[in-house]
């Protein structure tokens, strides 16, 4: 780890025990085991903190667990996780949720590539011979690739998800914590876009791997769009479009009016046309617009009577 960075790996976890399980083992067998490791609990009720009481000793006693008294998401996790990194003198911040599982050179290949604090870098996550999700490279112009063989060792990309996220305490201090009032979903793509406009550039190093579960995904066509589209649950999908929204009222200006907008209904018209719970679906789509449009962030599905 070029001896010189004092890194901090954070897991978000809220009641998935299992796979907060192998998440740990995968890091416990790292080549390069991170110097700490914190642990966010995001209230889980199904025995999680018990389980880490017990396991965490014999196993990874660098960990540190941080429990909440309430689930604040992906979002509120990551903010609370980092915060807690950087209140103890961490240089460097890995950050992941518990479904990741990194292979055992993830974090040693990303601390190979990791040289300018200025910058963001990503391990890449994968699921077999795929990418878990579209990664868009920048260079030597934007094209997306869904392959693990089509990623170079680095390279410039649009986005980097919160999973490997590696950001250094100069660039956080520049930017500020994630912002946990999105709960889950484009909370990373916000974060990226402050890191940017600071001055970063967004890194994959794709020798860094990280397995994780394949997004669920299909292409939707109109005459003059094509969008990738995720298939969401209702809650999800009030998050997906309001926080989508949330991201272009403060950093896009008439985009919002002419592409966000616009591509928000081309999402929903393929959520009702592919997806089921149709009146759930266009219910959940209302909501997101309504807050999103209106700056409301926070825990909302649950207001909106929109079930998890």
């Amino acid at each position: 780890m070029n001896g010189r960075s004092d890194v901090f790996a954070v897991v978000v976890t809220y009641n998935r025990r299992q796979l907060l399980e192998q998440c740990l083992r995968a890091i416990a067998q790292q080549t390069a085991l991170p110097p700490h490791l914190v642990i966010v609990d995001n209230a889980s009720t199904d025995g999680t903190a018990a389980w880490l009481k017990t396991w965490l000793p014999g196993q990874l006693p660098i960990a540190e667990v941080v429990s909440l008294t309430e689930n604040r998401g992906g979002a509120g996790g990551f903010a609370e996780g980092m915060r807690v990194a950087i209140g103890q003198h961490a240089d460097w911040i890995w950050m992941m949720d518990d479904d990741a599982a990194p292979h055992p050179m993830a974090l040693e290949e990303l601390m190979k590539i990791a040289a300018d604090p200025g910058n963001v870098y990503g391990s890449l996550a994968t699921n077999g011979a795929d990418t878990s999700w579209t990664t868009t490279l920048l260079d030597p112009s934007p094209h997306a690739v869904d392959t693990v063989d089509a990623i170079p060792s680095q390279a410039r990309v649009q986005s980097l998800p919160f999973l490997g996220f590696l950001v250094h305490r100069d660039l956080v201090g520049k930017i500020g914590l994630p912002d946990a009032g999105y709960f889950i979903a484009a909370d990373d793509i916000e974060y990226c876009i402050r890191a940017e406009r600071a001055g970063a550039q967004l890194i994959i190093v794709g020798q860094s791997r990280i397995e994780h579960p394949k997004s669920d995904r299909y292409e939707a066509r109109l005459p003059g769009r094509r969008l990738i589209c995720l298939r969401l649950p209702p809650w999800k999908r009030y998050y997906d479009t309001r926080n989508r929204l949330l991201i272009a009222r403060k950093y896009y200006g008439i985009r919002l009016l002419t592409q966000t907008i616009p591509g928000s209904f081309v999402r929903m018209y393929a959520a009702l046309r592919y997806e089921p719970r149709r009146l759930a679906q266009l219910w959940a789509f209302g909501a997101g617009m309504f807050d999103g449009l209106l700056g409301i962030k926070g825990r909302r599905h649950a207001k909106w009577g929109i079930r998890q």
